[in-house]
């Protein structure tokens, strides 16, 4: 399940590890700093296409981006029906 808050957490706390302002990392990505501002809010969700370019940015995995995983690397497990 995603989660607007875990997401808005991991981008912050990715981007500040990594010590890129939000405007360069909106810059990198086509996006306002508005923007990068509002996801690590938790007021703004990305667009698929946004989400898999931050995790790929930051080299982790889309699942851990997105609070499916504690792992980095770790793929997200499939949800079982």
């Amino acid at each position: 399940m995603f989660s607007k808050e875990a997401f808005g957490n991991r981008l912050l706390e990715l981007r500040s590890n990594k010590n890129v302002s939000q405007q360069s990392l909106a810059d990198c990505l086509g996006i306002g700093r508005t923007a990068v501002s509002m996801m690590e809010s938790g007021k703004r969700v990305p667009s698929i296409e946004i989400a898999y370019s931050l995790a790929a940015y930051f080299g982790v995995s889309l699942g851990y981006l997105v609070g499916q995983s504690d792992d980095p690397w770790k793929r997200a497990q499939a949800v079982k029906h």
